[in-house]
């Protein structure tokens, strides 16, 4: 387990999935310390003023027009944190709230927040402490950042509320930092806010899917080269000189991946046997094409995010030359955009990869193969009932595909009312995530059986490593009908854990 410093300038997003998933140790180092001790002076030196600064001696949202008085800051500050502590519905899987706090964490260490060095420390302690706060499904807009569930979060700083231990087990908050030797926080001027105003969950949640989608889209292109393949198809299509005079670098990319698993195949190029062909048909044909927008919606989606993992969210936000200034930077807008994006993407990879099975289980399109890939068809139905799911997976894609950041629902007495609701998109594109890589999962088991099934021609030997992999991994191959549940979980599994890459690479090379 590797060890993640924060400091003044943002972290990257090998450092979230490190801290999300991986269970990194937190550290602060000492510049973040001197700028966090340096804000909390400026917030500190204006709370003494009589005059009201919003966020240090006010109320808040559609309540800022009202000056707290010292002796009422305090509760303030708890009040807050209590109130906005209103989410509802499931929980929220514990590596999405690892990174909402990290996030929120790597703000707060900016110098920008005005939050004491303690309050950060505390927030590290509980993060390696392995104390995960209850989140809930519902409670965010997306605007005035992700504020009911970095709420939750805030709660468990102040020992109340519930959170999940290191065992999995959800416990008053109280009783586990206690366990864990941590002590509770006590809230002055500006924290409460300080730690509920920014994009974080968000911010997390797109950090993950990047990750995810990277491998799925690696993956959805050896899938694909095994569909081309199991169907006779041509590789001509994928020569570099095609691609090269429509300069998409995603389309380039997924051309040469497809290429380079299909060197050396016995399969491809009997376009023009025994039923010629001019051309394979376009889920087939234009592969690259699609999957390529894609990467090139990828290559957008991680500028966005790295420019918000160097940011600096908060609403007001302290000054390096002693200025607290409001400002609109908690918007959810940038990230929301690509959240949505990035789910019509993947939903039409998923519809294209869906259209390569279903031609390679028809008897009429899928050159010779047997009905259903079924053993004997008629008394085996084979895989008609897989594509069935991933249809079902399909439509649900295209159902998420519907932006999030379209809608707008007004709040807080129509003083924040325009939201981005960049939660809701994040929410949904993990659903689409999911849904891809069991659609991926379903073309590589019908595209692994239907070469198979292809007696006398020997498949390229990155299409065999995959389907020797796959085998390895529990998925069995042609034959008699059976219960087909557990195969398509096993399938699931190997593409989710990376294993169609880690299976080609040895091969191909590194696959771009």
């Amino acid at each position: 387990m590797h060890t993640v410093v924060v400091g003044t300038s943002g972290v990257t997003a090998s450092d979230v999935l490190a801290v999300a998933r991986e269970g990194a140790r937190i550290e602060l180092s000492g510049e973040a310390v001197a700028a966090l001790a340096a804000a909390r002076e400026i917030v500190d030196a204006l709370a003494a003023k009589p005059e009201p600064v919003y966020g240090v001696s006010t109320g808040f949202g559609a309540l800022a027009t009202r000056h707290i008085s010292p002796e009422l800051r305090a509760q303030l500050q708890r009040n807050i944190v209590r109130s906005h502590a209103a989410g509802m519905g499931p929980h929220v899987e514990r590596e999405v709230v690892r990174a909402l706090m990290f996030l929120r964490l790597k703000t707060v260490c900016s110098g920008h927040t005005g939050v004491r060095p303690e309050v950060a420390q505390t927030m590290a302690d509980i993060l390696n402490a392995g104390i995960t706060p209850v989140v809930h499904e519902y409670g965010s807009l997306g605007c005035s950042g992700d504020l009911a569930p970095l709420s939750h979060c805030a709660l468990t700083l102040m020992g109340e509320g519930d959170a999940e231990g290191p065992d999995g087990v959800v416990r008053p908050a109280g009783e586990l930092l206690a366990e864990a030797g941590i002590t509770p926080v006590e809230l002055r001027e500006k924290e409460g806010l300080a730690l509920l105003n920014g994009t974080d969950g968000m911010l997390g949640m797109l950090v993950m899917a990047l990750a995810d989608l990277e491998t799925l889209y690696k993956s959805a292109d050896v899938s694909a080269a095994l569909s081309l393949e199991a169907l006779l198809g041509t590789d001509k299509v994928l020569a570099p000189e095609l691609h090269a005079i429509r300069p998409h670098p995603g389309q380039s990319a997924s051309a040469a991946n497809m290429l380079a698993v299909l060197k050396g195949s016995e399969l491809t190029g009997h376009h023009q046997d025994d039923a010629p062909r001019v051309q394979d048909a376009y889920s087939v044909r234009c592969a690259p094409q699609v999957a390529g927008a894609g990467r090139d919606t990828l290559a957008h989606a991680r500028t966005v995010a790295e420019r918000e993992l160097a940011a600096a969210v908060d609403n007001p936000v302290v000054l390096p030359d002693g200025r607290v200034e409001s400002n609109g930077n908690f918007h959810g807008a940038p990230v929301a955009y690509v959240l949505d994006f990035l789910a019509i993407a993947a939903a039409d990879l998923g519809s294209i990869a869906e259209r390569r099975t279903d031609r390679l289980l028809d008897k009429n399109r899928s050159h010779g193969l047997p009905p259903f890939l079924a053993d004997d068809a008629g008394v085996d139905s084979g895989l008609m009932i897989a594509q069935y799911t991933q249809a079902a997976l399909v439509s649900e894609m295209k159902r998420l595909a519907v932006p999030a950041s379209a809608d707008s629902i007004p709040s807080s007495a129509m003083q924040e009312d325009h939201v981005s609701m960049g939660w809701s998109a994040a929410r949904k594109l993990r659903t689409s995530v999911d849904n891809l890589t069991r659609i991926v999962a379903i073309e590589l088991y019908a595209a692994t059986r239907a070469i198979e099934l292809r007696e006398g021609l020997t498949p390229a030997p990155a299409s065999r490593a995959v389907i020797d992999a796959v085998r390895a991994a529990g998925v069995q191959g042609p034959g008699p009908d059976r219960f087909l549940a557990p195969d398509l979980e096993a399938a699931d599994a190997f593409v989710r854990a990376g294993g169609v890459v880690a299976a080609v690479e040895p091969v191909t090379g590194p696959l771009a």
